[in-house]
């Protein structure tokens, strides 16, 4: 991918800062407002060259659209994952397995791998505990059967990867490029 202007770089940076600006104070006031784009300006004219090498074109609309279909999936994810979690702690018996598994990304960037790492994590009961190149390194604490009993190491990988990364994948894919 070809890099942006720096004016493109600057303007996507803006907008991003300022609309998480009015995620967190959530006001709509207009001293928040002015504050938020003053800060957001200085911000964006100090960091825009490391934020971001495409610049607005990281606004195309199916990009965008997947960003907002990835929220409430992963809340999803998140939600069942803790439920899961509660269940396991909460049964006489504890049935836990714990087990450290290998999966595979297809994602290519470094965003998106990041951010593939940190879905993880925030889902309870996964935890990466390591990335090489396109391989993640996951405590999982209920490893299933079938990657328990893989016939082999190909076969573990891509049973945990279908269970674990694919999922999320199939949106960050689009995000991140």
């Amino acid at each position: 991918m070809e890099e942006a202007s720096r004016a493109s770089k600057f303007v996507y940076t803006f907008i991003v800062l300022f609309i998480l600006w009015l995620v967190v104070t959530a006001s709509l006031d207009s001293q928040e407002l002015i504050t938020g784009a003053v800060i957001a300006l200085i911000v964006a004219a100090l960091t825009h060259d490391v934020f971001t090498r495409a610049g607005l074109a990281n606004l195309h609309p199916k990009r965008v659209a997947y960003a907002i279909a990835y929220i409430p999936y992963f809340l999803w994810a998140m939600i069942m994952a803790n439920l899961d979690v509660a269940y396991r702690v909460l049964h006489p018996a504890r049935p836990i397995r714990p087990g450290i598994v290998k999966c595979r990304t297809v994602l290519n960037s470094d965003t998106g791998k990041l951010s593939l790492a940190n879905s993880i994590t925030l889902t309870p009961g996964t935890i990466t505990l390591d990335v090489d190149g396109d391989n993640y390194f996951i405590h999982w604490i209920w490893v299933p059967d079938e990657v328990l009993n893989a016939k082999d190491d190909s076969e573990h990988v891509e049973k945990a990867s279908e269970a674990i990364t694919r999922p999320f994948e199939k949106y960050l894919r689009v995000i991140f490029g």
